[in-house]
């Protein structure tokens, strides 16, 4: 169980902790694909952990009950749970308990069906605000996009099917082709890199929990990051100050909900990153950096996954073998404590010695 409590451990210092140091190194855009994967590395490694610390408990649990002998700890837990359950303590605890299992069948329920409602509402939106502009507009072959009869300057991408990018003939009017050209590469990188999956996930885990500080500040990070992958997409065609005017020129633009807009996140921070470039060695510096943190809240849950591995391995030899052979000697009378992660069977104080007998060398 001692791997258990360190994975819930671990996950919620990587909660705590991750929003205010990626944050930190994730301000300045430096490297902001590199970003985006810490964010993600992150999220994935919070619930990992609690995947992994639930399997952890019921891995303890089949063991205990599987052992001979007298009864684990969690047999212990279960039986005391039970006896709760039917009334044997009272009244008052057995409704206590039963509300309370009740209570959290309902919660992990409905934050479930929050979740994926999110999503699949998510999906419907884009897909039905891509099916309905391509009725509105028209197909522009040179361009690549969906024009709409607007006069208001907006350039977006859906992420449809098949995925679309919109332009307005205001756009068209006020931009300059090279302006415009910048606009789409913008656009066509957000639906190479697929953002809006990533846009999906982080808002839909806000929506389900709301109160998780990581989620939230993920949500809004990654959103200003991946504009900032695709204006460094778009930069590397059209050059950073090509992108830099077009941004300026569709900054007063509004955000649609379900799509990308070349304008629509982060306007002052992009156009400030784009007016003075990172230095080659402040970008690694930034890649250092994110690098390492990405390693550490990612090495967590594996190194914990391989200690309990190595703890059950460890606890089945035991259980074979009535001694450990050190070498070609053997000790007699020495007790050794052994108490290695993944391994809770040695709970009580004989229980936790292993003794090993031993035999004289040969002379």
């Amino acid at each position: 169980m001692s791997v258990a409590v360190c994975l819930l451990l671990y996950g919620f210092t990587v909660a705590v902790l991750a929003p205010r140091v990626l944050c930190r190194f994730t301000s300045s855009g430096f490297a902001p694909r590199l970003g985006v994967a810490a964010w993600l590395s992150a999220i994935v490694s919070v619930g990992v952990s609690a995947v992994l610390a639930v399997l952890a408990f019921v891995a303890d649990g089949i063991r205990d009950l599987a052992k001979p002998g007298g009864p684990g700890i969690l047999d212990e837990c279960f039986l005391q749970l039970h006896d709760a359950a039917i009334g044997s303590y009272g009244g008052f605890v057995q409704v206590g308990l039963l509300a309370l299992t009740g209570a959290a069948a309902v919660a992990g329920s409905t934050l479930a069906y929050k979740l994926i409602r999110t999503l699949l509402r998510t999906r419907s939106t884009t897909y039905e605000h891509s099916r309905m502009a391509r009725i509105a507009g028209r197909h522009h072959a040179e361009l690549d996009a969906v024009v709409i009869d607007v006069d208001e300057p907006v350039a977006y991408c859906v992420a449809g099917s098949p995925p679309t990018i919109v332009v307005t003939e205001g756009i068209i009017a006020t931009l300059e082709d090279r302006h415009l050209l910048a606009v789409l590469a913008h656009e066509r990188a957000h639906l190479r890199g697929r953002h809006h999956l990533l846009l999906a996930l982080t808002r839909g885990l806000v929506s389900v929990f709301p109160h998780i500080t990581l989620f939230r500040t993920a949500a809004r990070e990654v959103a200003l990051l991946v504009e900032m992958c695709a204006d460094d997409m778009a930069a590397r065609t059209h050059g950073h100050r090509t992108v830099l005017e077009a941004l300026i020129a569709l900054s007063h633009g509004r955000e649609n909900v379900g799509v990308l807009g070349a304008a629509g996140v982060g306007v002052d921070a992009r156009i400030a990153r784009l007016a003075s470039p990172a230095e080659p060695e402040q970008r690694v510096r930034a890649r250092l950096r994110l690098g390492t943190a990405t390693a550490l809240v990612t090495i967590g849950p594996l190194v914990a996954a391989l200690l309990a591995a190595v703890g059950i391995a460890i606890c089945a030899d035991e259980e074979r073998g009535e001694g450990i052979a050190i070498g070609h000697h053997r000790t007699d009378g020495i007790s050794l404590a052994i108490t290695p992660f993944g391994c809770d069977s040695h709970r009580s104080t004989d229980a936790a010695k292993i003794r090993v007998p031993t035999e004289r060398m040969a002379r």
